[in-house]
């Protein structure tokens, strides 16, 4: 695309709707008001083009989210697959895993084993020690660099917050919760003593989560789980499961700890320090373990193990005006990743153990500066990432180890840095425009051993460059409309993942790696409007349209001369991850609001998403393969004094056959079967009620009954089938 074109095309503003948002407050039903942290920076979102959603804590602390993939499905505007129920893999506007960017108080969370299939790092993220969460819908890329093509979705954990007088500011909470589905147990607790320059604040989570049970009513019978394999007298045995609803094995545990120490000497300075672990017990891969192989199941074991996460971030925060900026904000963070997979086939002694750890730095300096009539928001960023993967086989009768093959190179190296501008300005009272560019270079370097695979090749290594840019209008040509329009471009550098590595993607495939990967680039254009009277009702449209250009998707290849090769035992045919796709989304979303009273309103999505790309075998365009089927909420809320009710509805339209990716046809053991016996997904709804109390002394109680009607469903493309019936309380004292 020539660089006339592309200036070409960012002169032409089309029209987008700005995003919904998740309201609490009367002050935040006038658009004007709302703040966001968009560019890093807060501003109004009335001087937004993207559409962005935000949560607020009162949501999050009525609604009981048990994971913060849960948080995000609950908008009703970002849909969750889940694998197993340690999971949660968010899909925006039909892209999802490497192509979504995570951020929590203002660190990427994508590091370079982040993978093309489905994601559960986002259930990292506390959605108790959360105080705002914002989903920014479309290419984020200006701002946060590689893999934000999709959206981004931005966390904010809790605030540590400053006495205002001399005497100590101490607030707190202790926060426990029940959930029949699972048997959830989960317990909280968080607590701020604040001096006037010094604050500490101490979050704590823990969570145990037993095997899930299924609804009862409507779904097939191959949802259920009639058997499962337990280990007796040292041998593999095929046990009745004497309630097939219950999920075996699904359960797993998860402890959260955030540790936030601030200090202010001056009106001038604000220096944070944070520890943040997240840590998962064993998690078993639920899809995996229905598989069945010649008519019987076919893993005795297959799980991730801990899945731990650790990051200390140190941010400086300077507010006095320079010759150079009005406000800065130096971030320097380390994190540490560690994950790994156990699995064993069923009547094989050999336990396989892959293990991965990532050791990622990141430093960001932001700014921003007024010049005229408008805001100039700058930055420079580095991120380095450096890989560890090790591989080991264990004999459970004898306990005999061995070296296994690894995942990944071992120390390969992923690093990206970036400088990136971005200038609004109210060319008028009622318009508003926001315009950016950005530059990143990326580098990665991987070595090959030929110890278990004889590779044709020694390493891998990539320096590539890529130019991001937005070009976006906002118009407010009466009190109460607004017209957005937006250009915006996003793209994605292969990581150590997509170039490194070596795993069977399903039964019989095998993937290989390919060091002649280059960047995806993707083009994303938004129209729509909004119309707002507060407290009476709010309308709002979007429509979108992202081409990704050099998709990067798994095609069949050959492997040393041969399209097959022998791996753990079986013949597998050969692919490789290559950028030989194109791949186009479009789609409408809408929300709405209407208030019969102040303390009576109407609330509902609806997300209707669409998409094409490259077969895997064929020169042809066939479905996406993470574009949801239409899916959207309503709800009814009533507020009165201390009391709080919802009644809401969760929908989903069916996939047909013909309409799903071929990647998902192949999943037989997860689809339901048609008339004609093929898979499909089909659709599905829950009922569910909400109400909350808050009572004497600071004690609120919240409970839920989810899914009344005891559904029988299975989300699109997920491995495990959703909750049936289930009880939520949720006791919550505060100081």
């Amino acid at each position: 695309m020539s660089n006339k074109y592309v200036l070409a095309l960012l002169c032409v503003m089309c029209i987008s709707v700005c995003g919904y948002t998740q309201q609490d407050t009367l002050a935040e039903k006038t658009m004007g008001e709302v703040i966001v942290s968009v560019n890093k920076w807060e501003q109004k979102l009335n001087e937004v083009p993207n559409k962005i959603v935000k949560i607020n804590r009162p949501d999050i602390l009525r609604n009981n989210p048990q994971t913060s993939a849960d948080l995000l499905g609950q908008t009703g505007t970002v849909y969750i697959q889940k694998s197993q129920l340690g999971g949660g893999s968010p899909m925006i506007r039909g892209f999802a895993t490497n192509r979504v960017l995570l951020v929590i108080d203002g660190v990427r969370m994508n590091n370079a084993i982040y993978r093309s299939g489905n994601l559960q790092n986002v259930i990292s993220i506390d959605p108790l020690s959360t105080e705002t969460a914002e989903v920014v819908f479309g290419p984020g890329s200006l701002i946060y660099g590689s893999d934000a093509i999709g959206g981004v979705m931005d966390f904010h954990t809790l605030n540590a917050q400053f006495a205002k007088d001399s005497e100590v500011l101490v607030k707190g909470n202790l926060i426990s919760r029940y959930s029949t589905a699972n048997k959830e147990k989960t317990i909280h607790a968080d607590i701020n003593v604040g001096f006037k320059k010094w604050s500490f604040l101490t979050s704590f989570s823990f969570s145990d989560f037993d095997d899930l049970k299924m609804g009862k009513n409507g779904g097939q019978d191959s949802y259920l789980r009639p058997e499962y394999v337990e280990r007796q007298n040292n041998a593999d045995v095929i046990v009745q499961n004497t309630d097939p609803r219950i999920q075996h094995f699904s359960g797993y545990k998860q402890t959260n700890f955030l540790q936030k120490i601030r200090f202010k000497p001056n009106q001038y300075w604000d220096m944070q320090y944070s520890f943040t672990y997240a840590g998962t017990g064993d998690a078993p891969r639920y899809d995996r373990l229905i598989q069945y192989r010649n008519g019987a199941l076919r893993f005795a074991e297959w799980y991730y193990g801990p899945m731990l996460w650790r990051m200390h971030n140190l941010q400086i925060m300077h507010s006095k005006k320079t010759s150079i900026y009005d406000d800065a904000r130096f971030t320097l963070a380390y994190q540490n990743y560690e994950e790994s997979r156990i699995d064993r086939t069923r009547n094989n002694n050999n336990r396989n153990k892959q293990i991965e750890q990532v050791d990622a730095i990141c430093a960001n300096w932001d700014a921003t500066k007024g010049i005229g009539k408008g805001q100039l928001f700058y930055g420079v960023e580095y991120v380095h990432n450096k890989v560890g993967s090790f591989g080991e086989r264990t004999n459970i009768s004898t306990n005999a180890v061995t070296p296994y093959v690894s995942r990944y190179p071992d120390g390969s190296t992923w690093n990206t840095m970036g400088v990136y501008g971005s200038y609004k300005i109210n060319v008028q009272p009622k318009l508003t425009l926001v315009t950016g560019l950005r530059y990143s270079y990326n580098t990665l370097d991987a070595k090959f051993v030929t110890t278990f695979i004889n590779f044709p090749y020694e390493k891998a290594e990539l320096k590539d460059g890529a130019l991001t840019s937005n070009a976006g209008l906002v118009f407010r040509p009466a009190a109460g409309w607004q017209l957005n329009g937006n250009i915006s471009t996003g793209y994605r550098m292969p990581n150590v993942d997509d170039i490194g590595k070596l795993f069977e993607s399903v039964p019989g495939n095998i993937t290989v790696p390919n060091p002649n990967l280059t960047p995806e680039y993707a083009w994303n254009f938004e129209a729509g409007l909004s119309k707002n009277i507060p407290n009476k009702f709010r309308i709002e449209l979007n429509s979108f349209y992202t081409i990704l250009n050099d998709a990067i998707v798994r095609r069949p290849t050959t492997f040393n001369g041969e399209d097959s090769i022998f791996f753990d035992g079986v013949l597998s045919r050969v692919e490789a991850l290559q950028n030989v796709a194109k791949a186009t989304v479009w789609g409408l979303q809408a929300s709405t609001e209407f208030f019969f009273t102040s303390n009576f309103s109407l609330t509902s999505h609806a997300n209707w998403i669409n998409g094409k790309e490259t077969d895997d075998t064929k020169n042809e365009q066939v479905a996406l393969r993470h574009a949801p089927p239409f899916y959207g909420s309503t709800s009814l809320r009533y507020r009165v004094k201390k009391i709080f009710v919802e009644a809401s509805a969760m929908y989903n339209s069916q996939v047909k056959n013909e309409d799903l990716a071929p990647s998902e046809q192949a999943k037989t053991d997860i689809y339901a079967k048609d008339e004609n016996g093929k898979p499909y997904s089909p659709n599905w709804y829950t009922l569910n009620l909400k109400a909350s109390y808050q009572g004497i002394k600071n004690l609120a109680i919240t409970t839920g009954w989810e899914n009344m009607t005891s559904q029988r469903y299975r989300p699109y493309s997920s491995g495990i089938v959703a909750a049936g019936s289930n009880f939520i309380i949720s006791i919550r004292a505060s100081l």
